[in-house]
């Protein structure tokens, strides 16, 4: 619910305003996009159809960093470890879009074309170039999708957020990361992927009058740095 169960306060929630969205998305658009060096990592041609692609399919509920997802797991090959994600993912009718490389249709050890073609029935696939950097596309169809729409990567994006201009914006950009970013990790034994919710509330120091309240890990957490606390401490004055 979001209401500390100690003091009754309520948390600062996750979810930006209509206009704060619209102006990250903005900005992400102009200063992320198309501002930085995402044309050396991919064309404009390949860009262009990416956006004309993600137009004629919106909204997706979530979108993938298949490659990402797919090296969850070393001991399984790749298209296996991104079929579960898939699987997983689309069990609640939920709309997904999984960014790829073209190396991943091509039959191999890795990726099975079996396979490949299953997890095609169960979501939209783009395939990029093999030497593309796909944040830049993940960050466009997130954002092109709605304030809805969640992502799935282990990245941290900490150099798209150093693109933005002002410190405001990557505020923004942080919030609205931590409020979308779908966690995942490997199950002790390694057969699982756990997928951990994006947070409703916004995992930062919160204070509100003589209340503090601190996000936390246990320390044996430590080992996955991506994952956010979901534990809080509340500290009242007296």
């Amino acid at each position: 619910s979001g209401q500390c169960p100690v003091c009754n306060r309520q948390l600062e929630d996750s979810n930006l305003t209509e206009e704060e969205y619209n102006n990250l998305r903005e900005r992400i658009i102009k200063d992320v996009i198309h501002g930085t060096d995402t044309f050396r990592k991919t064309s404009p041609q390949e860009f262009e159809a990416f956006q004309k692609f993600v137009e004629s399919r919106l909204p997706f509920d979530i979108v993938i960093d298949g490659l990402n997802v797919s090296h969850i797991n070393l001991r399984k090959m790749q298209c296996e470890n991104l079929f579960n994600a898939v699987n997983y993912l689309a069990k609640k009718n939920t709309r997904l879009l999984v960014l790829g490389r073209k190396h991943m249709l091509i039959n191999s050890s890795n990726w099975k074309k079996e396979i490949m073609e299953e997890m095609q029935n169960k979501a939209d696939f783009f395939f990029a170039e093999n030497i593309s950097e796909d944040d830049a596309f993940l960050l466009y169809a997130t954002l092109r999708s709605g304030k809805h729409c969640k992502f799935v990567t282990r990245d941290f994006l900490r150099d798209h957020k150093a693109c933005l201009s002002d410190s405001l914006t990557r505020h923004l950009f942080r919030k609205w990361q931590r409020g979308h970013q779908i966690a995942f990790f490997p199950s002790a034994e390694g057969k699982h992927i756990h997928f951990l919710p994006a947070l409703r509330y916004d995992c930062v120091v919160q204070t509100t009058g003589d209340t503090w309240h601190i996000p936390y890990k246990d320390t044996f957490e430590e080992k996955y740095s991506y994952r956010v606390p979901r534990k809080w401490l509340c500290i009242q004055q007296k």
